[in-house]
């Protein structure tokens, strides 16, 4: 029991390594300049369309989710005006970059690690290196920066369909005007309220490509082998998103307040 417990300790702690130096050698070829700009626009093309629709529609819902619970507490206290200021806040804040990176990580990140997972155990990496062709520089670093570029895209669209939700239910449910509304949201949200949020996305997007793209990388094991990576990459990638969001929340909180 304690030697299969201090194996599994050695080969988790094996991996951590192996997937930090991994994301050395990503990034040590961005900044050496290293990066096939083609492949990354048709990368985040298809990432970024890819995720658009759900992203779109569970943002919408949740706006409206958000506009109606609000509602509801709001009322009990006579302050159903405060309904865009609640809505704007919770998902500029948190909601928007939270949800849509783990949407996108469930999409996107998992269209990721079955690609490269596929290629891997079709031998197509190997037969890439053999060609002379770095397969870091060539396959997996423009799907790395599209993720960087593609999901704060993506969560700037995510809020301002949130936003939308909770219009819709100020206007037809707490019978408030379009104007006030708007008027509203844009006394809530500051800049300092808009890039707290914001700043965590390009931790996720990092965060998301390097998991997805590391487990596709040494993806074995044949088909089955692609599903259980692809369902390793998309739940190591939604629990490093969630406790990362509550370290950055609180990084945040302490410098700005």
């Amino acid at each position: 029991m304690t030697a299969r417990l201090l194996k599994s300790i050695y080969e988790h702690l094996h991996s951590l390594g192996e997937a930090i130096f991994f994301l050395r050698e990503i990034l040590y070829l961005t900044v050496r300049g290293r990066v096939r700009w083609q492949e990354v626009w048709a990368q985040v093309y298809e990432q970024g369309v890819g995720s658009i629709i759900i992203v779109m529609l569970t943002s919408l819902a949740t706006g409206t989710v958000l506009g109606l619970q609000g509602l509801i507490t709001l009322q009990r206290f006579g302050a159903k005006e405060f309904i865009a200021r609640l809505v704007a806040l919770s998902l500029v804040r948190e909601l928007g970059p939270v949800f849509t990176a783990l949407i996108f990580s469930g999409k996107a990140g998992a269209g990721i690690t079955a690609e490269l997972g596929t290629m891997s155990t079709n031998d197509q990496i190997l037969a890439t290196r053999a060609m002379g062709v770095d397969p870091l520089e060539f396959l997996v670093v423009p799907r790395f920066l599209a993720c960087f570029l593609a999901l704060p895209i993506l969560v700037i669209i995510s809020e301002f369909l949130g936003i939308a939700g909770g219009y819709m239910i100020a206007v037809t449910q707490a019978h408030t005007t379009g104007e006030f509304y708007i008027h509203e949201t844009l006394q809530a949200v500051g800049y300092v309220d808009f890039f707290s949020g914001f700043i965590k996305v390009f931790f996720f997007a990092v965060i998301i490509g390097w998991i997805c793209c590391y487990q596709g990388f040494f993806t074995r094991g044949g088909a089955t082998g692609v599903g259980r990576f692809t369902t390793k990459a998309v739940a190591y990638s939604y629990i490093a998103v969630i406790v990362s969001n509550a370290v950055l929340t609180k990084i945040i909180l302490t410098f700005w307040g």
